[in-house]
């Protein structure tokens, strides 16, 4: 356990420095030494840290989430009248969302996912934790993890009043996404589930405070992650793998 609140430290300082000295873009890479150093500290097995293929049946849910959340998130906002789509070069968003989704699968494997849903989580369950704990404490260190890129990051701040409702999302996509590590005991399945994530939201609603090819203005209402209506449908389905997770482990 002391190994992970040391690690747990140096990857949020070392990612808030780089956030705030204008290397933001590559500062999620730190996790991916992390992860490398922590693993090799405490020996664990591949098994331990999630590097394992999950089921077919896992990587449907994993590619449901983000579908049924951005879908649904899309759907209302189109009801309100906030969707513009008379101008979307739709072959082009289709390529930047396949890229997108492809690197952030192998980038998150060794960064994101390998660090809190791969070694971190490894320490964790290794210090005593239970898989509650460890998906609670997980999740919350994974969404402060984030604070500095939307506070910090030149280009990616949100405003103030957004800020709180980011960092209540990014805590319930970690634990969408530790759910489904608990679920399928591998952070392949966590990162294709990211990766999708990432490729959808990004392109259609955009990064941060700047809007998507969809045109929607209000993103701390309609947005998967910063919006209140994401915070709705992200708590819904997480509810939802909570309760498959329930059934599975008997509880």
């Amino acid at each position: 356990m002391k190994h992970a609140v040391i690690f747990v430290a140096l990857a949020i300082a070392i990612t808030a420095t780089m956030d705030a000295t204008g290397y933001a873009d590559f500062s999620a890479l730190i996790l991916a030494p992390l992860m490398a150093i922590l693993w090799f500290l405490e020996k664990f097995s591949r098994a331990e840290i999630g590097l394992k293929l999950g089921r077919p049946g896992d990587y449907g849910l994993a590619v449901l989430y983000p579908l049924v959340v951005v879908g649904a998130a899309v759907g209302i906002a189109a009801m309100a009248g906030e969707v513009q789509v008379a101008d979307v070069d739709w072959p082009k968003a289709a390529k930047n969302m396949a890229l997108l989704t492809f690197a952030t699968v192998i980038g998150a494997m060794i960064t994101e996912e390998g660090f809190f849903r791969g070694a971190l989580w490894a320490s964790f369950k290794k210090g005593g934790l239970n898989n509650t704990q460890v998906l609670l404490w997980s999740s919350l260190v994974f969404g402060l993890w984030h604070l500095a890129f939307v506070t910090l990051a030149e280009g990616y701040e949100l405003a103030p009043a957004f800020v709180p409702i980011f960092m209540l999302n990014a805590t319930l996509l970690g634990a969408v996404w530790g759910t489904l590590r608990m679920l399928s005991g591998s952070v392949v399945v966590a990162s294709v589930s990211h990766g999708v994530w990432n490729g959808i939201v990004y392109v259609f609603f955009g990064a941060s405070s700047t809007p998507g090819v969809l045109g929607i203005p209000e993103g701390a209402l309609y947005g998967p992650e910063t919006g209140i209506v994401g915070l709705a449908l992200n708590m819904a389905f997480l509810l939802y793998l909570l309760r498959l997770w329930k059934k599975g482990s008997g509880g």
